[in-house]
């Protein structure tokens, strides 16, 4: 699966580009202004929306017996992991479709609110032993093992569209970077993900800036979703 993702990324490149080369593109020119914001707004949509996948998961967990808890968390981060591929290998040809940009900017709007209600919201999780700063997400844990694992599938569908929704919106004119970015956010969610949430938790500014990126790659893939002359809507009332 991982072979065809990084096949069908690489093809957003354009067919004089394959994998390597597209990334060697992108990365040779990364001190140009374009490449490098497009970059850092990448690394940080992923180590905030890496941390917020797990405290979400660890709370809605945070009601069960230890076994059952560890059990849908660890269910949690492989669906997380499974579904971020998926959306990957279809959300750059899905952005070719007139006013799928600008939707997916209206979605992002959605996520930035979710954010900032999350960040200013009291706790209301006693938290899992097993993800820092759980305790403070304001959401309910499920009181059964099939609801905790409903409630989690249901988040991660969402939190992994908005991840890679956000990737792609902030590096579409650079695939090598849009690849790298949608390796890293794997990797981040299987490796790194609740080291992620307890730094998120004890230095919250890092939360606040990953909004502001969010915010920002919002506000452009609306304005890009309007006027872009191959698939802005705008092209509709034109």
């Amino acid at each position: 699966m991982i072979i065809d993702f990084l096949s069908f990324a690489a093809s957003t490149a354009g067919p004089s580009l394959g994998i390597w080369d597209s990334i060697v593109h992108d990365f040779s020119n990364i001190t140009e202004p374009a490449a490098f914001s497009a970059f850092l707004q990448v690394l940080m949509i992923d180590i905030v929306l890496a941390g917020d996948n797990a405290i979400v998961v660890g709370a809605l967990a945070a009601g069960l017996p230890a076994d059952q808890r560890r059990k849908v968390i660890f269910l949690g981060v492989i669906a997380a992991l499974v579904l971020r591929i998926a959306f990957a290998l279809v959300v750059t040809q899905l952005m070719q479709i007139v006013g799928l940009i600008f939707i997916g900017g209206l979605l992002l709007v959605w996520v930035a609110w979710r954010m900032w209600r999350d960040l200013r919201h009291a706790g209301e999780s006693p938290g899992s032993e097993e993800i820092a700063g759980d305790e403070h997400s304001g959401l309910r844990p499920a009181k059964s093992f099939a609801g905790a694992a409903w409630a989690v599938a249901i988040a991660d569908v969402s939190m992994s569209l908005d991840n890679v929704l956000a990737v792609a919106g902030a590096a579409r004119d650079h695939p090598g970077i849009l690849i790298v970015g949608l390796i890293f956010a794997v990797a981040l969610m299987g490796l790194a993900a609740n080291l992620i949430a307890k730094y998120i938790e004890r230095y919250r500014w890092i939360a606040y800036v990953g909004l502001a990126v969010i915010v920002y790659v919002a506000g452009k893939m609306i304005y890009d979703g309007w006027i872009d002359p191959a698939v802005g809507l705008g092209t509709l009332f034109g």
